[in-house]
């Protein structure tokens, strides 16, 4: 499946559950409603993997953990806060960086309409 697609799925299925919740609610929340979404719509999807930190040459648990990552490609970052900020966009480039992957979506679901809280962020 081609990354613009599995985007794609993972923004329809943001949706369903943004029209279902609306803002206001926990991140955890928003998060175990999309793995349950993306799963339906039979996407791979494993939540808060470990991501490591390579340093020196030596492989460092730091504590990072990516919140999604589907079909093993693209980093999904959940937020739900009042904005987004430029730190919220570096650290998903930050993870990008780290795991070799190429493409994540920053989704910030404390917003009205949830494509005002969508940031697609290339490595």
């Amino acid at each position: 499946m081609e990354l613009n697609d599995v985007t794609q799925k993972i923004i329809g299925c943001a949706i369903n559950v943004h029209r279902a919740l609306g803002p206001g609610l926990l991140e955890s929340t928003y998060e175990v409603c999309l793995v349950h979404e993306l799963s339906k719509a039979g996407l791979n999807v494993r939540s808060q993997v470990a991501l490591p930190v390579v340093y020196d040459g030596i492989r460092l648990e730091a504590g990072y953990r990516i919140d999604l990552l589907v079909e093993d490609s693209v980093i999904v970052e959940l937020k739900a806060v009042e904005s987004i900020h430029p730190i919220h966009e570096a650290q998903v480039i930050s993870y990008l960086k780290l795991s070799g992957k190429k493409l994540g979506l920053l989704i910030n679901f404390n917003v009205n309409l949830l494509k005002n809280g969508i940031k697609r962020l290339a490595n």
